[in-house]
């Protein structure tokens, strides 16, 4: 049955790697008989030069019918005092799609470990979740020039949905440990999720569940980083975690996620930004979109031979040598596009 996959191409260098990234699907998609359809829209900033709003009401209709969403990048520092910002049409796809779940891996590529900040990385190899719907962000928030306050609210229907879907991702992967991220020596909140966490762990006999405070989690992810298998955390935790986590590979351009839904749509992106000072320069690296790709055909598709094809091309591809200036290289776009197509024959 063929699906049907919607493009974002976005603002920036979001074309140049877009372009990289659908390559790629194109030549794996023909060796695992995937059959896919391709639906481009228009979306953040250049949605709003066009169409006024950075999330137009056809491009809303077109991923609401979509198997998959691949995105690649929005944003402009035109928009910065815009009344109209790309990142608003992001918030609004999330809220649309009902996106609760961000999945981030981490995994340090043996020929891109130098680039570490981090001195001990060998192995480091881990998934961090984070739960999107809830939490601090959606609480009330309240100020005056003498008080403020933000309210931090967790139903345990949310809490569950999480929980299980970390659960069922450490279930696949081959150590199964799922650590689970709170504050519950302070926070009724993380009281809550904790005592759900050890509910739910019942149902998952096979996976090992852990917990860690953030703070010592924090620490650990610099100290120990081998520790880690899958991290799950609610929505503030995980925004400042993943970002550190992040750090650890020394550079965002290799770097995937993923989001996804209450109806089990998802979208895919890099995790980087739009880059505009580079964008038209062809020297943007593809590989973040690339892999995002690679995670598409995994989660969306249950296509594990294609995106294991993805993943090996890359690792062989930093393995010879060729590397975009951002990772201390001088290849092009097109030229680390060419090398991870050679090696994904």
């Amino acid at each position: 049955m063929t699906k049907k996959i919607v493009t974002l191409a976005g603002d920036g260098i979001g074309p140049e790697i877009m372009s990289a990234g659908l390559r790629v699907l194109k030549a794996v998609s023909k060796k695992i008989a995937f059959e896919y359809e391709l639906v481009a829209k228009d979306f953040g900033g250049i949605a709003i030069d066009k169409h006024g709003h950075p999330l137009p009401e056809e491009t809303l209709q077109a991923v609401k019918n979509a198997d998959a969403i691949l995105l690649a990048a929005i944003g402009h520092p035109k928009y910065n005092d815009a009344k109209v910002r790309p990142e608003q049409g992001l918030l609004a796809l999330r809220k649309e799609l009902g996106l609760y779940a961000n999945v981030r891996p981490l995994k340090i590529y043996p020929a891109l470990k130098n680039l570490s900040p981090i001195r001990n990385v060998e192995n480091v190899d881990f998934v961090v979740i984070r739960e999107l719907t809830g939490g601090i962000y959606f609480g009330q928030h309240e100020l005056s020039d003498e008080k403020a306050r933000d309210i931090n609210d967790y139903t345990a229907d949310e809490i569950r949905r999480i929980l299980h879907f970390a659960f069922k991702i450490a279930q696949n992967r081959p150590r199964k440990l799922l650590t689970s991220v709170d504050k519950q020596n302070v926070l009724a909140t993380s009281k809550l999720w904790r005592k759900i966490a050890d509910e739910i762990a019942v149902e998952y006999p096979d996976v090992t569940l852990e917990h860690q405070l953030v703070d010592s989690c924090a620490m650990l992810l610099i100290t120990e980083p081998q520790k880690f298998d899958v991290i799950v955390t609610e929505n503030l935790f995980g925004d400042i975690l993943s970002d550190e986590a992040s750090s650890l590979a020394g550079t965002l351009g290799v770097m995937p996620s993923s989001s996804h839904g209450f109806n089990g749509l998802s979208l895919y992106e890099p995790i980087h930004g739009s880059a505009p000072d580079i964008a038209g320069k062809g020297i943007a690296n593809p590989v973040s979109m690339i892999s995002s790709v690679a995670m598409m055909l995994r989660e969306s598709f249950g296509q594990a031979e294609g995106a294991t094809l993805i993943e090996k091309a890359v690792t062989q591809t930093f393995a010879d040598g060729i590397l975009t200036q951002d990772l201390g290289g001088n290849a092009t776009t097109a030229e680390m596009t060419e090398a991870i197509l050679k090696n994904c024959q």
